[in-house]
């Protein structure tokens, strides 16, 4: 029987776990094998007092200087947790903090590690895409140690409170709620390092700068239409840039773009400044998962279209009511100027946000 080590660590605020180490720790649960739990942390057991209930052995190796992600630090708590388990299957989130580490841990065991995985099976068998997600593939290895780096979205959220229930949720792990009342039995690991880098702080950009966010409950794509000329034979891209930057301030919206708008900056057209091809969706870009998704100013192209294979509510905005989104391709499609729509929108989510501050 093979022996399962699913392999965690902390989130940024150091006590609590992400929303994909729970979805691994979900996945490996259905395969039916008996499994622990290695977690990586300064401050590890608030996180194991949420997995007590799974009734695992919780292995873990804590202290201030496993608390930031560091290539060799993070590596030697790995292979430790890995060597202390006898793990032949190790699963874990494909988060970037792993997926830079672990395929050098399974380089050190001498074993093999896929990424990208996107369904476990309990013959472990593992299925993933390739070509651009146009194509999907079963796997199977004989080397062990076998790291396998499952892809978040592929299980429910499995931090959704279940009530005041005790039986677990249905995705086979307790709620929050409910777990903090166990206190799990946790086995600590020496591991000893002296890592050459430290870090001093982390600076990233304030949410309203951020347009990629991948745990975002909406999409919105903007295509090439909010640069092309308005009704008044002018186009208007610095307003298109403040309603769109004002939709996703409110909503929190993850922000795409078609092909032909990202690639306008290359041709000296007018372009929307916040752009990058980091933000196209499509057969060359990306392919997000978010549970809505609306498009603006986009005909819906097949080669655009194939990036929203896993967005599973599609709405569309558009002038053209013989566009492709019209074909079959949206769940609704509004005939209609998307400027007006965004300003509308807007107004009504500023509305929404004044009523929630005066209560």
């Amino acid at each position: 029987m093979e022996k399962v080590l699913v392999l965690l660590h902390l989130d940024e605020t150091g006590t609590a776990l992400p929303k994909n180490a729970f979805e691994a720790v979900g996945a490996a649960l259905e395969v039916g094998s008996p499994i622990t739990i290695g977690i990586i942390g300064d401050n590890v057991q608030p996180a194991a007092d949420s997995l007590a209930a799974t009734g695992a052995r919780i292995l873990a190796v804590s202290g201030p200087e496993f608390s930031q992600p560091r290539y060799s630090s993070d590596a030697a708590a790995a292979e430790a947790l890995c060597r202390a388990a006898e793990a032949t299957i190790v699963i874990a989130p494909s988060t970037s903090r792993f997926s830079r580490v672990l395929p050098g841990v399974a380089y050190r065991l001498n074993g093999a590690a896929e990424t990208h995985i996107t369904g476990l099976n309990k013959d472990f068998t593992v299925t993933r895409w390739f070509y651009r997600q146009r194509i999907e593939a079963t796997l199977s290895r004989t080397t062990r140690p076998w790291f396998l780096l499952l892809e978040p979205g592929q299980c429910g959220d499995m931090q959704e409170p279940c009530g005041d229930r005790q039986e677990p949720c249905g995705d086979g792990l307790p709620s929050p709620s409910n777990a903090s009342a166990a206190r799990a039995s946790v086995e600590t690991i020496p591991v000893t390092t002296s890592p050459r880098t430290t870090v001093t702080g982390i600076r990233s950009p304030k949410q309203d700068q951020q347009t990629i966010r991948p745990d975002a409950k909406l999409l919105f794509v903007a295509g090439a239409g909010w640069t092309k000329k308005q009704p008044d034979g002018q186009p208007h891209v610095a307003d298109a840039e403040i309603l769109i930057k004002g939709f996703l301030k409110e909503s929190g919206a993850s922000l795409g773009s078609s092909k032909s708008l990202v690639d306008q900056s290359s041709e000296n057209q007018a372009v929307l400044t916040f752009l990058t091809h980091l933000n196209q969706v499509g057969q060359t870009g990306a392919t997000p998962r978010h549970p809505k998704g609306l498009s603006t100013c986009c005909h819906g192209e097949e080669p655009h279209v194939v990036g929203w294979r896993f967005i599973n509510e599609r709405r569309a905005i558009n002038l053209d009511a013989n566009c492709g989104w019209a074909r079959g391709k949206a769940d609704v499609v509004y005939i209609a100027d998307a400027f007006e729509v965004m300003k509308k929108l807007n107004a009504l989510l500023e509305e929404k946000q004044a009523v929630a501050a005066v209560r």
